[in-house]
């Protein structure tokens, strides 16, 4: 793989994992970090000693990475992503794609637009991969095949629960997490988009969903969800039915189950994760995922490494990256869908 120099725009919690891939991935080389806190630009000099920038526009005028990865609160994704698509710059975003559909429907509209030949002289427009990472754990790769195909026989429903928690302290570290205007949601959009994306995945499109989001504990502390209460209908006439909460008092894994003619498929996720296939005839299948390797938080999946290594992969091949834009906004769509429904939102 040919070296490829990196910019990372924003200095926050998730930030670590990416660092933590590009250190253990040969090829890739940090160069410089952005962000729009002061505060932030210190402890990023301070921890890496890497020259840092207060815009992604400055850190990529001033350094001509090949790409960047967007590590920012929810409202500052579109907005360095497209900078860096006008200067021929590779992206690779974290989840979700923006806090609004309009701000998601911007980044769609301008990765398609893109014809030219990239800044560095490359062929081809620039990538841009959105980090729905889960989609590399092996617990949740295992049964797409095999579903997709018919091997388990056709599919009866599916249950899927994301059951967390968090502080009042959680959201006053971070007072954007809980405000509509920043993070344009709260469990649904911030915690439990990973498992709403593995589901249309999985089991197909969301055509529309019934049910509510609403605040069983954090009344008062933030404007935004901590419960929804949801059922899926997919194109091909299943349902999901899925629950995400934040009030518990400890972090369960991420549970999704699959009742089909021939099997029963329960995926975990968390620190220790997997699939495990109960098939109807009494045998049982089982396949555990991979260990992280990048530093970060359990909850985050063990596989954002696996994305960051497969994108870099790729960069010299035609078409896009799997992840993109367009295919983001499926789970953004459902989730504001929710939203609506419950009367709230943006």
């Amino acid at each position: 793989m040919a070296r490829r120099r990196i910019g990372l725009i924003g200095y926050g919690d998730v930030s670590v994992v990416h660092i933590g891939a590009i250190e253990a991935i040969e090829g890739l080389e940090l160069v410089g970090i952005a962000d729009v806190d002061p505060a932030a630009r210190e402890r990023a000099a301070a921890d890496t000693g890497l020259p840092t920038f207060a815009s992604a526009e400055e850190l990529i005028d001033a350094l001509g990475p090949d790409a960047v990865h967007v590590t920012t609160p929810h409202d500052q994704h579109v907005g360095p992503s497209l900078a860096a698509l006008e200067r021929g710059v590779h992206v690779l975003q974290e989840k979700p794609l923006a806090h609004t559909l309009a701000e998601g429907e911007r980044l769609v509209e301008a990765l398609a637009a893109v014809s030219a030949p990239r800044a560095d002289g490359g062929a081809g427009a620039p990538k841009v991969a959105i980090c729905f990472q889960n989609r590399y754990n092996r617990g949740d790769q295992e049964p797409h095949r095999p579903l997709a195909s018919g091997d388990l026989g056709a599919v009866r429903g599916a249950y899927a629960s994301v059951v967390w928690s968090r502080t009042a302290e959680y959201y006053a570290a971070k007072p954007w997490r809980g405000r509509w205007e920043t993070a344009g949601g709260g469990s649904l959009i911030n915690q439990a988009i990973h498992t709403l994306d593995l589901v249309q995945w999985s089991l197909g499109p969301v055509e529309r969903s019934e049910g509510l989001v609403s605040q069983k504990k954090f009344s008062g502390v933030v404007e935004t969800e901590d419960t929804a209460d949801l059922v899926l209908h997919h194109a091909s006439g299943i349902t999901t039915t899925f629950y995400a909460t934040l009030t518990a008092p400890v972090a369960r894994p991420v549970e999704i189950e699959v009742e089909t003619d021939n099997a029963y498929l329960e995926v975990r996720s968390g620190a220790v994760g997997g699939l495990t296939v109960r098939w109807k005839d009494g045998r049982v299948d089982s396949f555990s995922d991979r260990v992280a390797t990048a530093g970060g938080r359990s909850y985050w999946g063990v596989s954002h490494e696996e994305l960051i290594r497969d994108f870099y992969a790729g960069l010299d091949s035609e078409g896009p990256f799997w992840i993109g834009p367009a295919e983001a906004m499926d789970s953004l769509r459902i989730l504001k869908a929710a939203y609506r429904n419950s009367g709230v939102g943006n």
